[in-house]
């Protein structure tokens, strides 16, 4: 009997625990725990993977750049064709294209880094997903394109939509440039 009141707690335990993270990513504006939004020691780690990235690019560093990529990374650009620069460094190419982010702001496990050309005549921003602070899963990448990051949340009672702005990048503006905009909900 002993053996069967341990299990039910247990059972218990488990379904109060994945019932407040089902709960906590179906409302992401609950400030519960769970969430990985707003800490900010995760945040910084995922940020310093991000810089490492960009460093380790900028050097040759080859071995690094394997280390803090998914061997499966997902990539998904927006812009231009002839601007895919970042693809042609990953697969071993080296463009004269070089990136040095004038910003990296985290928002979860979702960095996000932009910068421009030395002439400011291109802008770019990348979305890095990190996971748990240890390695780059998804690459978004965006150029001459104004991103608003959005997170998008119901009220379960009422079923009202919320948007609320997170982040949206600058430099098209600061360079007097108009591009697209596109909107990037998490």
């Amino acid at each position: 009997m002993g053996r069967r009141s341990l299990f039910t707690f247990g059972a218990v335990a488990w379904l109060a625990f994945w019932t407040r993270v089902v709960a906590t990513h179906l409302d992401p504006l609950s400030t519960a725990d769970t969430s990985p939004i707003g800490h900010p020691n995760l945040e910084s780690s995922n940020i310093r993977v991000v810089e490492a990235l960009y460093e380790a690019l900028r050097g040759g560093d080859v071995e690094t750049v394997q280390r803090l990529l998914a061997p499966d990374l997902e990539w998904w650009f927006h812009g231009p064709p002839t601007h895919q620069h970042l693809m042609l460094l990953l697969t071993g190419h080296q463009p004269s294209f070089s990136f040095n982010p004038t910003s990296v702001n985290a928002i979860g496990n979702t960095v996000l880094a932009e910068g421009c050309d030395p002439d400011c005549s291109v802008t770019w921003v990348h979305a890095w997903t990190v996971d748990h602070g240890l390695m780059i899963t998804q690459v978004r990448e965006y150029f001459n394109t104004s991103l608003t990051v959005t997170r998008i949340s119901t009220n379960s009672p009422s079923s009202i939509i919320r948007c609320q702005n997170l982040w949206q990048s600058t430099l098209p503006n600061t360079i007097g440039k108009s591009v697209p905009g596109l909107v990037l909900a998490i």
